[in-house]
């Protein structure tokens, strides 16, 4: 099993002045390096209410080192944007349900209806997830989220052009000091840029651009989620690729081989003034 080790990349100053990794203001001592993830963290991953299929893809996910890496605790304010079918939902909602709040934030539609039925059918787990439409309006506050998240979302928002927009509604929820954590699919800073608009691939300069340019600060990069077999480049995009697997029977055995798609793991930090 691939499980590359963890780099972190703190602004260009901070590497010339010798920063090491953890030692940004807010940086997680955990690492894909040593495994390690803190005990609460640990807990929410057994959870035995999380469902085969999802454990199943945590070697290529990483969700306790992901999570770590954003420096998500259990007494936090976390929202996460467009979780679909829930996938870190079954990891936040145990995690954040005795001392933090968790915001489920979804479009409204099939998956806003397929969620809240997936909420409700375990009310002992999820009973206190408030699942809300997106954008929020007067449902969430302006500056009340410790950690906004978002996990394979950025490149829908490039392919439906709707981005900026979304990143300005990122930037007003997130508390001055907060963090905003973005996982996606990578596409090599070579390539042509207009594949972004149809591959699922994005590259890391695109969603840094689009961060920085809502008022974030780019804070650290992590290998946690990386690749090197997933080459960015297949005709039907990163779905042809598990758990899509469009080519359907096709080569399946060498998409399976390959993995989940190679991917960023990006933090940044709203500026607290």
């Amino acid at each position: 099993m691939f499980r590359p080790n963890l780099l972190t990349f703190p602004a260009a100053a901070l590497l010339l002045a010798g920063v090491t990794a953890g030692t940004l203001i807010g940086a997680p001592a955990a690492s894909a390096e040593t495994g390690t993830v803190s005990a609460p963290i640990a807990a929410a991953l057994a959870a035995p209410t999380r469902t085969p299929a999802n454990t199943a893809r945590d070697k290529y996910r990483h969700p306790g080192e992901t999570l770590s890496f954003f420096g998500v605790t259990p007494g936090q304010t976390v929202l996460e944007y467009s979780p679909a079918g829930g996938w870190y939902t079954e990891i936040l909602a145990p995690l954040l349900k005795d001392k933090g709040t968790f915001y489920a934030a979804q479009g409204a539609g099939r998956a806003y209806d397929t969620l809240r039925a997936k909420l409700d059918a375990d009310p002992a787990t999820y009973g206190k997830v408030k699942l809300i439409a997106w954008p929020t309006g007067e449902a969430l506050a302006p500056g009340s989220v410790d950690a906004l998240l978002t996990f394979r979302n950025v490149h829908n928002m490039v392919m439906r052009g709707t981005e900026a927009e979304t990143f300005k509604q990122f930037f007003a929820l997130v508390k001055p000091g907060g963090t905003l954590g973005i996982v996606d699919h990578r596409l090599p800073e070579s390539r042509d840029s207009a594949v972004e608009k149809s591959s699922g691939y994005l590259k890391v300069s695109t969603v840094r651009k689009l961060a920085e340019d809502a008022g974030f600060v780019f804070e650290a990069a992590s290998e946690i989620n990386a690749n090197p077999r997933d080459t960015a480049d297949w005709e039907k995009g990163v779905w042809t690729l598990p758990p899509t697997l469009r080519n359907g029977e096709i080569d399946k055995e060498k998409y399976l081989a390959i993995g989940e798609s190679d991917r960023m793991t990006l933090r940044f930090r709203k500026p607290k003034n």
